[in-house]
């Protein structure tokens, strides 16, 4: 082990297979050359129908503390946990990187090498609505100048990093206001960038032509709804909705991070929750996003790769057509990290 401070991470513990993707995170932690320790937090459902906004003070004093987390999946009974964290740590930007593993088989021809910037709050998600009489409803759609700026320019710096271009897409043309707010503010920062080339596209055009030339794209952003929708469409191009991981971002005024949560972006699969059959690669994903932004790039990079290696030479779970239970596949991937 290595002589150097521990890392340390809260730890937001939920429903169904939760506690798998949990234990398969720390089984790949005890095996790299660092200390890293987990602080614990209850968020299951159990928990928040009993004490919910005890749940939620746990988290918040524990992301305080150690300003990492790595978050597994909650049920949403009557309010999203997700939002809620969300709101209290003034997420203003979700990135999920989604890209094709060589051997799994997909519906589509061509290499998807994507990068979803998404804004984390706003559009059509902060307001439920309401119901007006009986036959109609409405809500409010928010887009908010302070977010688009970071989403933009996360996106803009990560393209410049990666060597890319900026797509930006929303439906400008008829949310000519609130789109219209989003797409200004991406054009304003493209101008701070005069290196990576800006282009933008009509969302419902950008999903066709996703899908026809997947190769022509790489760095997206979005209002929060249209990157919901673009991310788990991505998943869905490269095999498996449980191919996806996530990470949220808080800034300060100098647009530096200082919070983040790393989750695999899908469910609680109730169905499979406790029998060892669930995949462990996007919570795996989530931990190597964590790795490489708190300094550790090359353990990051290392299992980023080490997942993706175990999953192409053929060693896989279930859903992906392989016969391997969570704790095997894991076991391969710190195979494959040795």
């Amino acid at each position: 082990m290595s002589s150097s401070s521990p890392l340390e991470i809260a730890e937001f513990h939920g429903d169904g297979i939760s506690n798998e993707l949990s234990k398969a995170v720390h089984a790949v932690a005890d095996a790299l050359p660092i200390d890293v320790n987990f602080h614990d937090v209850d968020m299951t459902l159990e928990r928040r129908r009993i004490d919910a906004e005890g749940s939620y003070s746990d988290a918040e004093a524990a992301m305080n503390k150690y300003r990492v987390a790595m978050k597994y999946p909650t049920v949403t009974e009557d309010v999203s946990p997700n939002k809620v964290l969300r709101e209290r740590f003034d997420f203003s930007v979700i990135h999920r990187p989604v890209a094709t593993i060589p051997g799994v088989e997909t519906r589509i021809r061509g290499t998807v090498d994507l990068h979803v910037v998404r804004i984390a709050t706003g559009g059509t998600y902060d307001d439920p609505g309401r119901l007006i009489g009986k036959d109609a409803a409405i809500s409010i759609r928010l887009i908010e100048r302070r977010p688009s700026y970071q989403a933009s320019m996360f996106a803009f710096r990560l393209a410049e990093k990666i060597g890319s271009d900026v797509t930006s897409a929303s439906k400008r043309t008829i949310q000519k206001h609130t789109d219209g707010l989003f797409e200004e503010v991406a054009a304003e920062v493209a101008q701070q960038f005069p290196n990576v080339k800006h282009q933008s596209e009509l969302f419902d055009a950008l999903l066709a032509k996703l899908i026809m030339n997947p190769e022509g794209y790489n760095v997206i952003v979005t209002p929060n709804e249209y990157g919901d929708f673009l991310s788990d469409a991505a998943c869905g191009m490269i095999g498996s909705i449980g191919l996806g991981a996530s990470a949220s971002y808080s800034f300060d005024n100098d647009g530096n991070i200082v919070l983040a949560m790393f989750d695999p972006a899908g469910g609680t699969a109730p169905d499979i929750a406790g029998q060892g059959l669930c995949n462990p690669s996007a919570a795996l994903w989530a931990f190597s996003m964590l790795l490489k932004h708190v300094g550790q790039s090359k353990l990051g990079d290392k299992l980023n790769a080490a997942v993706r290696d175990t999953i192409s030479s053929g060693n896989r779970t279930g859903d992906l057509g392989g016969s391997l239970n969570t704790e095997q596949f894991t076991e391969a991937v710190i195979a494959k990290m040795e």
